[in-house]
C-alpha cells in the first residue's frame, strides 16, 4: 500500500474514533427514568420529572397559584437528586420490568386520580406505559415517591411566586414545610437550596422567615 494512501486511512480512521467519543449521538444513552402526571383538577395540574442515571434531573410542572386564580404559572428547576434516592428509583424502574408492560390495572369504578406516566430509556429500550393505577407493587411505591418529590419541589415553586410577589406569605410555606420536614414527610430539600438562598439573604425579608429557611438549609445538608 503506498504510503500517502496509508497515513489518510488512518488520519481517518482517528478521526472516525475521535468522533465516536465526543458526539452524544454516538455515545451509548445514558439510562433515563421519566414520569408524568395529568390531573386538569388537582395543584398542579400538570408536572414530569425526568432523572437520570447520574442524579442529574429536571422538575417543571403547569398550574394555577391558588384556587380563586384563573392564570396559570409554570416551574422549571434543574437539580440533582441524592444518591439513595437515584439508586431506588432506577431499582424500582429495573424491578418494574421497565415499563414495558400495560402497568395499568383497568379495574372499573375506581376513582380517578390523573393520568400517570412512566417512561424509561437507555441506548437498549425506550418503554413508557400510561395509568390511573396500577396493582404492581414497585410501580405503586414509584409513584409514591415521584409524588412526594413533586410535593416538595412544589413548595420550591410557591416560595419562588411569594418571594416575588407577596413576601408576608413566605412564612405560612416555610412554617409548613418545617412541619412537613420535622415527620420525614419531605424529600430533597436540598433541590430547593438556590430559593432558599435567595430567602435567607433577602433583607426585606423578615427576620422570622429567614431564620425558618436558614433552618431547612441546615437540615437538608445534614441528610
Amino acid at each position: 500500500m503506498p504510503r500517502p494512501f496509508q497515513t489518510l486511512c488512518l488520519l481517518t480512521l482517528s478521526s472516525i474514533l475521535a468522533c465516536s467519543q465526543t458526539n452524544p449521538k454516538v455515545q451509548s444513552e445514558a439510562p433515563v427514568v421519566t414520569f408524568t402526571l395529568d390531573f386538569p383538577t388537582s395543584q398542579p395540574e400538570h408536572y414530569s420529572i425526568r432523572v437520570q442515571s447520574d442524579g442529574s434531573a429536571h422538575y417543571q410542572s403547569t398550574g394555577r397559584m391558588s384556587p380563586d386564580s384563573d392564570e396559570t404559572d409554570s416551574f422549571d428547576l434543574d437539580f440533582t437528586l441524592a444518591p439513595d434516592t437515584r439508586q431506588r428509583i432506577f431499582d424500582l424502574a429495573a424491578k418494574a420490568g421497565y415499563f414495558q408492560k400495560d402497568l395499568d390495572s383497568h379495574h372499573k369504578n375506581l376513582a380517578f386520580t390523573g393520568k400517570k406516566t412512566l417512561g424509561y430509556k437507555d441506548a437498549h429500550r425506550h418503554a413508557e406505559s400510561a395509568y390511573n393505577y396500577s396493582t404492581n407493587p414497585a410501580v405503586q411505591d414509584l409513584t409514591s415517591l415521584m409524588e412526594s418529590l413533586s410535593t416538595t419541589l412544589e413548595f420550591g415553586h410557591r416560595l419562588q411566586y411569594d418571594l416575588r410577589y407577596q413576601k408576608l406569605a413566605l412564612d405560612e410555606e416555610l412554617k409548613h414545610m418545617e412541619e412537613m420536614a420535622r415527620i420525614n414527610t419531605l424529600i430533597e430539600v436540598a433541590a430547593l437550596q438556590p430559593i432558599l438562598d435567595l430567602i435567607v439573604a433577602d433583607p426585606s425579608v423578615i427576620n422570622v422567615t429567614r431564620a425558618r429557611a436558614q433552618r431547612l438549609l441546615e437540615r437538608a445538608s445534614a441528610h
